[in-house]
């Protein structure tokens, strides 16, 4: 039996934004109807994209491998559907540049029954058979970051991993993807944890969730076989808990230091829906080739958790749940990380968590940007203690090195927290990101020349 501990800590700061959760939280996973057309590009994960092995007019099964992965930092697609690859061509991808993809045209009469692989058994299975079944499966964390999922978990030479951290967190507002897979898949999560103790070497698992799903954490203490070496643990609700770092220190009061990642201070952190697809498909030896997504918003007629072929197009799938007619701006994500879409002819893919949809009225158009005015209300709020103001200004002079030099911009996980209570509107997180952007452009090219020389 998983214990259940309410513990008091959490991490300083943060922000307590409206849940709006409560329209959703409550539907269980319906599965989506099949798009006639599913469009796959290419790039759904970070790292090197994916090479297409099929070519046009081939006949497919769903299941069917259709893209291998390129590198070790890079992972195979599947078919979502059974059908003909109608067309291999640049497609529209949520960047807003075009890349290489491919059109699949569904089989009108197919059961979309899934092909079986070669099973991973978990009690035979070593440590580097469990990594390669992951790569395999083409699993990428679906909490949104959409990172190889093997490359996390592979803990480096000379490092340690005590803790495995399963994350059903789930802070971001309006969305309950994760909070229905916890009610639903519960045996997949804890079936997953098994793969993932094996694969990491933790000593022990403990599932973070937040106290607004108790009724998740109960559930899942319950199911825990006895002697299991997994907990679950109800952390208190604030924005950004769900970050990997927020949540080590509210689980475990260690720090990940600035630069480092979680494997630094020995915990390897995991999403419970990542979880719960290593547990799903690992067994079968099979692809991803869908995922729960929540779809709401006041925007959306027929909200709902939805599970939904990877490659489905968006504008398809806001006709099938209906919109408003004044719809303004449509998330890929949550309103705080998500990302405002720029073409409804983009897909759903693999790091895709939730689609907001935001009616006129929600969205405050042409909203006026004030010079800061010192109130330090983004510093109160950083997670990491950033200065958000001075980098802000910082930023608005092009002194990009100094902002990661001397303010640790690329610490900033672009949570968006200081956009959220700056009084002047000052778009924070936008510049950040921008910041970032030019940042890793110049260390890149720096790179490249040494390496010329």
């Amino acid at each position: 039996m998983g214990l259940l501990n309410f513990r008091k800590n959490t991490f300083k700061h943060g922000i307590h934004p409206p849940e709006r959760k409560d329209e959703t939280n409550g539907l269980p996973i319906r599965q989506f109807p099949f798009s006639p057309v599913i469009i796959l590009p290419m790039v759904q994960h970070i790292g090197s994209p994916s090479e297409i092995i099929v070519r046009e007019g081939q006949e497919v099964d769903r299941g069917q491998l259709l893209a291998k992965a390129t590198g070790y930092v890079s992972v195979p697609i599947h078919a979502p559907i059974s059908g003909t690859v109608r067309k291999i061509a640049n497609v529209p991808s949520i960047s807003g540049k075009m890349v290489q993809g491919l059109y699949l045209e569904a089989f009108p009469s197919s059961s979309q029954e899934v092909l079986e692989g070669k099973p991973i058994d978990v009690d035979t299975a070593t440590q580097d058979e469990i990594l390669q079944g992951i790569q395999d499966a083409g699993i990428v964390g679906l909490g949104g970051a959409a990172f190889p999922t093997h490359v996390k978990l592979k803990v480096p030479d000379g490092k340690h991993c005590d803790v495995l951290m399963i994350n059903g967190v789930e802070c971001e507002p309006y969305l309950t993807t994760d909070h229905r897979v916890m009610l639903e898949q519960a045996e997949d999560i804890l079936m997953g944890i098994k793969y993932l103790l094996k694969s990491t070497g933790a000593e022990r698992a403990i599932i973070g969730i937040e106290a607004n799903k108790q009724d998740a954490a109960d559930h899942l203490a319950a199911l825990i076989p006895k002697g299991d070496p997994v907990t679950v643990e109800v952390v208190p609700v604030k924005y950004p808990q769900g970050s990997e770092k927020m949540l080590i220190t509210s689980l475990l009061d260690r720090e990940v230091p600035s630069g480092g990642l979680p494997i630094d201070v020995n915990v390897v952190v995991v999403n419970v829906a990542t979880t719960a697809e290593i547990g799903r498909l690992l067994p079968h030896g099979r692809g991803i080739q869908e995922r729960v997504v929540t779809i709401t918003g006041p925007g959306v007629k027929k909200k709902g958790n939805y599970l939904i072929p990877i490659g489905t197009p968006l504008r398809y799938v806001l006709e099938q749940v209906g919109v408003d007619e004044h719809i303004s701006e449509v998330y890929m994500g949550g309103p705080m990380m998500g990302v405002a879409v720029s073409n409804l002819d983009i897909s759903i893919v693999k790091g895709t968590s939730g689609i907001v949809v935001f009616t006129e009225k929600e969205i405050k158009r042409d909203q006026k940007i004030y010079p800061c005015i010192k109130c330090g209300k983004c510093v109160d709020v950083c997670p990491l203690s950033l200065n958000p103001s001075k980098l802000g200004i910082l930023a608005k002079f092009e002194a990009y090195d100094k902002m990661a030099e001397d303010f640790n911009l690329m610490d900033c996980f672009e949570c968006g927290s200081c956009s959220y209570v700056c009084p002047s509107h000052i778009p924070l997180v936008q510049y950040f990101r921008l910041s970032k952007s030019i940042v890793r452009k110049r260390n890149a090219a720096k790179q490249a020349k040494e390496h010329a020389k």
